[in-house]
């Protein structure tokens, strides 16, 4: 039995971390990555202490806005940085930070479930 949710091509899934990227809708992807529904974007955050609202303006700027931000860590979940969560609050967007790994999962999970969602994933 076959239990391959079925999405459009269009969608971007993450086939796969690791080795300093990702793998997403069957393309690699080195370093950080912005991934909204339909897009992936290389991201300039190489660790936490990167993330800005700054390094989000394509996000923010985004149509439709995702309504949840899985923000991947790296290796392990810190809180999100309170300017960052400032910054996303007014937006309506909702900010989740886990390891990048558990990211990874969890969007395609919420994204094949219809969601409005997007990761930030900073590589590991």
């Amino acid at each position: 039995m076959d239990i391959t949710p079925v999405v459009g091509k269009e969608f971007q899934l993450i086939n796969g971390y690791g080795d300093g990227g990702f793998t997403v809708a069957g393309t690699r992807h080195e370093g950080s990555v912005l991934i909204l529904a339909t897009q992936t974007l290389a991201w300039s955050p190489r660790s936490l202490d990167e993330v800005i609202p700054e390094s989000l303006a394509e996000l923010f700027q985004a149509g439709p806005r995702p309504t949840v931000l899985l923000l991947g860590c790296g290796k392990g979940m810190r809180p999100v940085p309170k300017p960052l969560r400032d910054a996303c609050r007014p937006l309506g967007i909702v900010v989740e930070p886990m390891d990048t790994g558990a990211a990874c999962r969890t969007f395609n999970v919420l994204l094949t479930e219809g969601r409005d969602v997007a990761a930030a994933l900073i590589a590991v």
